[in-house]
């Protein structure tokens, strides 16, 4: 009938199809790096660059320790993304401190 239940195999065959659905087979997802440093404030610029990247919607993430514990920093993103990573912190770059102080303060006007 209609309202019995399926039985658990053909469950378990759907639930196996939809997982198939959700991996990514390609190296577009696969964390490449984009910066790498370990002068004294490579943590600080690893940061920043971070959050440029996270404000424009791309993944990134900081790997510490890199050459050696406490020492080195990194910055990661997804393979296929890098062109845009690097488009954006050679954006930053250009537009220098007075961009970034100006777009700050614009972003606290918005939150009053």
């Amino acid at each position: 009938m209609a309202q019995d239940p399926e039985p658990d195999e053909e469950r378990q065959d759907d639930e196996e199809r939809d997982d198939e659905q959700l991996v990514d087979p390609s190296h577009d997802l696969d964390m490449v790096t984009l910066y790498e440093s370990s002068t004294v404030d490579s943590e600080i610029e690893a940061e920043v660059m971070r959050g440029i990247l996270d404000s424009n919607g791309v993944p990134a993430m900081v790997v510490s320790g890199f050459a050696q514990p406490n020492l080195g920093f990194q910055i990661q993103v997804p393979r296929g993304r890098l062109e845009e990573a690097r488009r954006l912190i050679n954006e930053a770059e250009a537009a220098g401190p007075e961009a970034a102080a100006e777009a700050e303060a614009d972003s606290e006007k918005e939150s009053l």
